[in-house]
């Protein structure tokens, strides 16, 4: 977890978001729909997107999970928080931490290439305030922010 080993005890039901926010403490991934619609949930494992309420905490033994928490380094924020402030890519920041995640893992993944296919990428996560503009100018910045590391 964010570099971190954890041993922790959990029920067979108990989602990756409950383990992370109830027993572990890392209240930055966010619980909204608990169904996986919504995106504000979105943690990275072994360097993947996925909605952590959809997932059982017992099926990620051994694999390296990142949140919001995680993302940074100890250089500062992360590239795409950094364009999130500059852009503000956030109204009430709710879904903030889940976009900042998606986003992250959509131009590590390679699918930051137009406007459209951001769109396309990131429509797993859902923005009530609609910062979806600042969002996706956000996501440009990052990506040109993160090219030269990149190549």
């Amino acid at each position: 977890m964010n570099g971190t080993d954890h041993r922790i005890v959990v029920a067979p039901g108990t989602t990756l978001l409950d383990a992370l926010r109830e027993i572990i403490g890392l209240t930055g991934t966010k619980r909204s729909c608990d169904r996986g619609e919504c995106g504000a949930c979105t943690v990275h494992v072994d360097g993947l997107r996925i909605n952590a309420c959809s997932t059982l905490a017992v099926m990620q033994e051994g694999h390296s999970i990142t949140t919001i928490e995680g993302l940074g380094g100890p250089s500062g924020d992360h590239p795409v928080q950094r364009a999130f402030i500059d852009n503000d890519g956030l109204q009430c920041g709710f879904c903030t931490p889940g976009q900042i995640m998606s986003a992250a893992a959509c131009i590590s993944e390679g699918h930051a290439g137009s406007d459209e296919e951001i769109r396309e990428w990131m429509s797993g996560n859902l923005c009530r305030c609609a910062a979806y503009p600042q969002i996706l100018a956000a996501i440009r910045q990052a990506r040109q922010d993160m090219e030269p590391a990149r190549g």
